[in-house]
């Protein structure tokens, strides 16, 4: 393999940037060969189709994404701080991609669920999983705003279905109009969501 010893690691760095910043359906093989500069058979070598690829990506951007969601999330930050801290790493990076990318990129979680929808049963499931693992940091932070009176009481299953499908759709539609000021203040609209007693902001 000599040079391409880490070419494991570069196709999935290419599939994500391809994946992200075009479609799944539109990216080829051979478009993530080119971008990785990795040969056709090394591809084949590592990973048996596009899908496995792209699964395995995902993995590895949890692996890379989950230590900052343990950090945002942690139990010892007040909870409307935790909701706060991740509705504004939300917009700092989707800020970074538009400028790598030079558009709004949304989310690459959200975006291959939709489009693959049930296309391709491994990448729907690692989807599912992720994002359940997503709303696994959102049912602590809420239950514990609610449990100290920052939000109005209900049932928190429900609350963090409807909390993330309004996030992940103001996302979508900053990537749809290519308008990062439609989640400027995306911590204050997801308190407003929850109708925090005070802006999430100023938590």
């Amino acid at each position: 393999m000599g040079r391409t010893s880490n070419a494991d690691q570069r196709l999935m760095d290419a599939a994500l940037y391809l994946l992200w910043g075009e479609s799944y359906g539109s990216v080829t093989i051979d478009d993530i060969c080119k971008r990785a500069d990795v040969r056709k058979g090394s591809f084949y070598h590592f990973f048996g189709s596009k899908s496995d690829l792209a699964v395995r990506a995902l993995d590895r951007m949890w692996v890379e994404y989950k230590p900052q969601l343990d950090e945002m999330f942690a139990p010892s930050i007040p909870p409307m701080e935790r909701i706060r801290n991740t509705c504004n790493a939300t917009f700092a990076m989707q800020v970074e991609l538009h400028e790598k990318y030079g558009r709004v990129l949304g989310c690459v979680m959200c975006s291959l669920g939709s489009e693959i929808g049930n296309r391709d049963d491994a990448i729907r499931d690692k989807v599912r999983y992720l994002l359940d693992e997503v709303r696994s940091y959102w049912v602590t932070a809420i239950a514990d705003a609610q449990d100290a009176g920052l939000v109005e009481a209900g049932d928190v299953t429900c609350k963090v279905r409807c909390v993330m499908a309004f996030s992940e759709g103001l996302v979508a539609q900053a990537r749809l109009h290519n308008d990062l000021e439609r989640i400027s203040d995306l911590a204050d609209r997801v308190g407003e969501h929850l109708l925090a007693r005070q802006p999430v902001s100023a938590a």
